[in-house]
């Protein structure tokens, strides 16, 4: 007895047939992975992405400090003052714990006579302090944006993950019920759901256009799913 095998891919809510073929059951060779529940009839498989944005209401920043001197000594106890004074204005604007790397040192300009020492200071700031944080971060000497990304707050990411599965699962029961019908058949069975998610990336800003920017118009937060359905048709 033949199994049709129908691969689909669906994009959203668009629908893009892959390919159509004929393969017969085998038996399962000894330790192989074990079988799929077995489908009698037509075996429709189908890809189903979906996106969305997610409510945010914070903020990760990453500033940047450095300091030179005549001397890698004199840099880096130079980027500890400045460190210090942009961890105390920062403090108070932030949400949470701040993370800063140990420091490096190198030369720089001709012959490097002179010593550059760097660090870094990242940390959560809420949407409603995000401006008065780099206005006060970008007024000290040393000091620069090095990057930022919106971050989902915790009750939007969990409605949103749920909203995306209950979508993409919709959307390939709609289109297993139009394959079936389209075919002639009247039963379908869902047989495996193979499930993947993502998140988007962070967006660097440099320090002059960050001073302009409206926080409440930074890119939203997004997250993606991917399903792989099996359905049996009959």
């Amino acid at each position: 007895m033949a199994m049709a095998v129908l691969r689909v891919a669906a994009l959203g809510l668009g629908v893009v047939p892959l390919s159509l073929a004929l393969a017969p059951l085998a038996p399962a060779a000894v330790g192989a992975e074990p079988l799929q529940p077995r489908c009698g009839g037509t075996l429709l498989q189908l890809q189903v992405q979906r996106q969305a944005s997610s409510a945010f209401d914070r903020f990760r920043f990453n500033l940047g400090v450095e300091a030179e001197a005549s001397t890698a000594a004199e840099a880096l106890q130079l980027l500890n003052q400045r460190l210090e004074r942009l961890r105390a204005v920062v403090t108070p604007l932030a949400s949470g714990a701040l993370t800063v790397p140990a420091p490096s040192s190198y030369g720089i300009g001709t012959g490097r006579q002179r010593q550059r020492a760097s660090t870094s200071l990242s940390g959560e700031v809420s949407k409603a302090n995000y401006d008065a944080l780099i206005q006060a971060a970008g007024s000290l000497p040393g000091a620069s944006l090095q990057g930022f990304t919106a971050l989902a707050s915790s009750a939007s990411e969990a409605q949103l993950q749920s909203q995306l599965l209950r979508d993409a699962l919709a959307d390939g029961r709609r289109q297993a019920e139009a394959t079936a019908a389209a075919l002639g058949l009247r039963r379908l069975q869902l047989l495996r759901i193979d499930q993947r998610g993502g998140g988007g990336r962070p967006m660097p800003l440099g320090m002059v256009a960050a001073r302009s920017f409206n926080p409440d118009e930074a890119p939203a937060p997004e997250r993606s799913l991917s399903l792989g359905l099996d359905y049996c048709l009959s």
